[in-house]
Order: C-alpha cells, then sequence, then structure tokens
C-alpha cells in the first residue's frame, strides 16, 4: 500500500472548528476508463430530470464503502484507522454488472464480491468509535446539502450498510435505467473524501493506492 499520507485537517475549509462534525466517505476511486465512462454515461441523462447532478472532475465517480459524520478532532484518528485496515489489502477485482437504480437516482451496479464485502464489513466495524449522527449541512463541502444528504449519511450504518450494502457508482437522477455494458476493473485506489450535495465525492482527505 502506498498512501498519500498528508494529515486530513489540512484539507478542510478555513474556520473549520474542531467541533464540527464532517459528512466522511471511504471509497474506491475507479480506473480512468471507468471513471470516463461514469462521466459520459451521466452526461447522457436527461438534463430536465437531472435536478443539477453531474459527474465531473469535482463530483468525482466513486464506490461508497462507508459513510458516517466524524468530528474534524478526530478526523486525523479516522484516517489512520482507515490506513491501518488497508495495510496487507491487494487490489479488489471487480465487475460493473449493468445499471441499476434507487428511488429517482440511476447507477452502474458493482457485484459485491466477498473481498469488497469484508473490507465494508472491517472498516463499518473499525469506524464506529469515530461516528456522530448530528451532522448538518455545514459538514458538507461548500456547507451545501440537501436535508436528504444529511439523512442519507446520518442514517448509512443503519440503512445502507452489511447485509444492505448494495456497492454502485451513482450516475446522477433519470426516470428510466441507462445502457450500461459489463466492465470488468482493478480497484487499486482508496480514498477518504468529504462529500458534497448529492453526497458526491468532492474533496480528498487522504488517498491510499493499494
Amino acid at each position: 500500500m502506498n498512501p498519500e499520507h498528508e494529515p486530513g485537517t489540512r484539507n478542510l475549509e478555513p474556520g473549520t472548528t474542531p467541533a464540527t462534525p464532517i459528512a466522511f466517505a471511504v471509497v474506491i476511486l475507479p480506473p480512468p476508463a471507468v471513471w470516463r465512462r461514469a462521466i459520459e454515461l451521466s452526461a447522457a441523462l436527461p438534463e430536465a430530470e437531472s435536478r443539477g447532478l453531474r459527474l465531473d472532475a469535482e463530483r468525482m465517480p466513486h464506490v461508497t464503502v462507508t459513510q458516517q459524520f466524524v468530528p474534524v478532532e478526530r478526523l486525523d484518528a479516522a484516517l489512520d484507522h482507515v490506513e491501518s485496515t488497508l495495510a496487507g489489502v491487494a487490489a479488489l477485482p471487480l465487475r460493473v454488472a449493468g445499471a441499476g437504480r434507487g428511488a429517482n437516482s440511476v447507477w452502474m451496479a458493482i457485484e459485491p464480491t466477498p473481498a469488497l464485502i469484508d473490507l465494508h464489513t472491517r472498516l463499518m466495524d473499525g469506524l464506529i468509535p469515530f461516528e456522530r449522527r448530528d451532522g448538518t449541512e455545514a459538514a458538507f463541502f461548500g456547507g451545501d446539502a440537501r436535508p436528504g444528504d444529511i439523512a442519507w449519511v446520518a442514517g448509512f450504518r443503519r440503512s445502507s450498510s452489511y447485509t444492505a450494502f448494495r456497492p454502485h457508482i451513482t450516475l446522477g437522477h433519470a426516470s428510466t435505467l441507462p445502457a450500461v455494458e459489463p466492465l470488468t476493473f482493478d480497484a487499486t485506489t482508496i480514498a477518504a473524501c468529504q462529500l458534497g450535495r448529492f453526497c458526491t465525492c468532492r474533496r480528498v482527505l487522504r488517498k491510499w493506492e493499494l
């Protein structure tokens, strides 16, 4: 594993106080070919249905592994814990199985391999001591979040983890599924991000290469 080890707190916005919860996620950043395809698929979704969500270099395509609110004063400790969990983890062979959806969101569905489920479970278990549930819009990049974004992060452990974990790359909003062809790739880049509006990955706090 090759970490980019700059403290995560250096990447936060000025004026962030130690007690401020951060909307925090551990994610897989896909390799260039999958990254580009996700952005292409997102751009092709009907503009009238997009609600303003489009993937790009600032709203990074990603596979969420964990989400939670973490207080700034414990952020670097949480990042160190992620780093220790990743020690010895090899590149993850993954497969895009096609399109999927939840409510009005559409995505590239990722097959939940045993190695991916194991990493998700170990990170969810290990990050419990760092978790808060009182995040507000201020926890998000630029202070820009919808009530649904806040509720999603606060409820991720209860509603979207463990047996409810459905790995995917969110593309945007649409009433019909996009045409997503199967793809295989090796996931080698793990990042911890501060989330933005629509729970997009907006600011990389620390990054690791498997």
